[in-house]
């Protein structure tokens, strides 16, 4: 009789744990949920104008670089658009007056892949007297397609690591010391789901380390200035509708998980300035939470073997360029 008391109490135990660890499960589950609803969705974006009157947008011809200008125009803020080709940054210039007339703009035109120090001079110039509080590192170029380290030619991993690594850090750092004065600021890098979502990229090794850089140097400057009033943050976009998501993708249409970049960067917009590494788009940080749960092995056999279908791809099309 006792021996069956005594198994009956120890089975409610049991029971009394897995049941409270349940709980805890599901309710642990459900305040994440709620969290990233609340962050998606709800939170009120900060009032830009506070950083400062002006933003400088790197990479501002073209997809997000682009989107992010009008965007920030929108908010009130004076620009400053750095891009490597003078006509496309008039053109830009003169579609955000057209929409935005108040909105003050000067361009600086600068290749970082060829020119970096004497650009970095040039955007020193053009921000010189202005009340920079927003910087959107945006510019950055990745392989013109999938290929092996060992094929990958100099002058194309050199101008990636010259372009994502070395024209991001130098245009930071042209930047905070007017911030760092003036005691606020808010720095976006725009980094990859290719150097932190996946556990690796293979036959895109050069952009995915140059980006991992891009996600370690805002995560430490973001500590490293909060004291300061300057708030850096690391935005980790996934595929994007652009010509650098055409390059790795093979496609610039827009889908539910790969959106345009005026829907990408309206939900970036509203994550400036707080959380110091971020992936903006609702869709986008699914599919981060979705890559949490799969093993890095098959992670990985799944990235490689896109990247080899790629590199076959690539090196059809230009056979057929050549015989054609």
């Amino acid at each position: 009789m006792v021996s069956s008391l005594e198994l009956l109490l120890s089975s409610s135990s049991w029971v009394l744990l897995f049941s409270s660890l349940g709980f805890l499960f599901i309710f642990k589950h459900s305040i994440s949920l709620l969290k990233w609803a609340f962050i998606s969705f709800l939170r009120q974006p900060k009032d830009l104008k506070k950083y400062g009157s002006w933003a400088l947008v790197t990479g501002s011809t073209d997809g997000i670089g682009k989107a992010f200008a009008f965007q920030l125009a929108r908010t009130g803020l004076n620009l400053v658009l750095v891009s490597r080709n003078p006509e496309k940054l008039e053109a830009v210039s003169a579609e955000i007056r057209e929409t935005f007339p108040e909105t003050r703009i000067r361009t600086v035109a600068v290749d970082f892949s060829r020119e970096v120090l004497s650009g970095v001079r040039e955007v020193e110039a053009a921000v010189e007297g202005l009340d920079v509080g927003v910087l959107i590192n945006n510019v950055g170029i990745t392989y013109p397609s999938a290929m092996f380290f060992h094929e990958t030619r100099e002058e194309v991993w050199t101008d990636v690591v010259r372009v994502n690594l070395e024209g991001t850090t130098r245009v930071t750092r042209a930047v905070l010391a007017g911030m760092v004065e003036r005691k606020r600021g808010a720095i976006v890098n725009i980094g990859s789901g290719a150097a932190i979502v996946v556990p690796s990229h293979p036959l895109y090794a050069i952009y995915a380390a140059t980006k991992a850089y891009v996600d370690q140097l805002s995560r430490s400057l973001h500590v490293e200035y909060k004291s300061f009033g300057i708030d850096v943050q690391c935005q980790v976009p996934l595929y994007v509708a652009t010509k650098m998501c055409s390059s790795q993708t093979s496609t610039e249409k827009p889908t539910m998980f790969t959106p345009t970049a005026e829907d990408y960067t309206a939900a970036a917009i509203r994550q400036v300035g707080y959380e110091p590494r971020c992936s903006p788009y609702w869709a986008h940080s699914i599919q981060w939470f979705a890559a949490k749960l799969v093993p890095v092995a098959i992670l990985n056999a799944w990235r490689l073997s896109i990247g080899i279908h790629r590199r076959a791809r690539s090196q059809l099309a230009a056979q057929c360029l050549v015989h054609g």
